[in-house]
């Protein structure tokens, strides 16, 4: 229903049009506030880059953070990354992300970017203190926020959106009756686009999300998705219908595909319940990270990656380069 509502496909969406104005109005005053100096903001003592979205739902912004702490790792450059930690609640915070750490304290989405990337990882639902909390333990020349675009008490150096290519905005309302945080001509003032699936526009770099091998959540074992037995899909992600899709662009046609809300938090039994002996229950890896520990022997996951294309991939990382050794050789003067 939402998804009828958002993208204007119901009349519904009229109904909610005065929350949405007054949400939008609410919106630009804490944005003016920063602007004008009303409020506070932090400066970070090294690059912060953000990675955000206008609008709610997945639009493959986690796979896009991945992607770029990788290609700064190999660019030389230590990178961190900081989170809200949507879905986890510790005791205090900042909490620093480790292989022992659980997705119900940190949320799914920080354990996933720490285990993918190996960089360091710090959860806190103010982003300042998370950052502080990585340069208290670590030497980073760059710090990446996994969302926080609207988060406008911490300054940033560069900012890049993630756009679903195939929902665009919808209906261009804020919400609650459409899906926009912000409205798209917020998009003028970022450094860079990402249009995941659907065609990029104009200076957009285009993305898609392509899947590896099937992995093992008991065993590790990897196998091709035509390996497996009967599949029964399962997604717990901002937009489950983009890992259904994926199979089938893999010609896989599962014998059911079950959708679950973003962050779900999963039961042993729950899940159980869903395949009998001769299935196989195949997730996401967003998913995966919260069932390990009471993983069965037929429950897989697929891992996917995202692959950028065009000229301006590099003209984006090279900006981000620079600005790190430029920030360096500030501070080591």
């Amino acid at each position: 229903m939402i998804e009828r509502i958002w993208s204007g496909r119901s009349p519904l969406w009229l109904l909610l049009w005065p929350l949405s104005v007054l949400y939008g109005a609410i919106t630009w005053l804490i944005r003016l506030s920063f602007q004008r100096g009303w409020r506070k903001s932090w400066r970070a003592p090294c690059p912060v880059v953000v990675v955000g979205n206008l609008t709610a739902g997945g639009n493959g912004k986690t796979p896009v953070v991945i992607w770029l702490v990788q290609a700064l790792q190999q660019r030389g450059l230590r990178a961190g990354v900081v989170s809200r930690g949507y879905g986890g609640k510790a005791a205090r915070y900042p909490l620093l992300v480790t292989g022992e750490t659980s997705t119900a304290l940190a949320g799914d989405e920080p354990v996933l970017i720490a285990q993918r990337t190996q960089a360091p990882v710090a959860v806190a639902p103010q982003r300042r203190l998370a950052v502080e909390g990585l340069l208290a333990v670590h030497d980073l020349d760059v710090i990446i926020t996994d969302d926080g675009l609207q988060h406008y008490a911490l300054q940033r150096d560069r900012e890049i959106v993630v756009v679903d290519g195939m929902r665009r905005f919808g209906n261009g309302w804020w919400l609650p009756a459409g899906p926009m945080r912000e409205r798209a001509s917020r998009l003028r003032e970022v450094n860079a686009v990402i249009v995941n699936g659907g065609e990029a526009q104009g200076d957009e770099i285009a993305m898609t999300l392509r899947p590896g091998q099937a992995i093992n959540l008991v065993s590790g074992a990897t196998a091709s998705l035509d390996q497996l037995p009967e599949i029964v899909a399962m997604a717990g992600i901002g937009h489950p219908p983009r890992f259904f899709n994926t199979l089938k662009q893999q010609g896989i046609k599962a014998v059911a595909e079950i959708a679950f809300a973003d962050h779900h938090a999963y039961s042993e039994d729950e899940l159980s319940r869903l395949t009998d002996a001769k299935q196989c229950l195949l997730m996401t890896e967003k998913d995966a990270v919260k069932c390990r520990q009471f993983a069965q022997p037929n429950w897989w996951y697929l891992p996917v990656d995202a692959h950028l294309q065009g000229a301006t991939v590099s003209t984006l990382l090279d900006d981000i380069v620079q600005l790190c050794s430029m920030a360096r050789y500030a501070r080591s003067h």
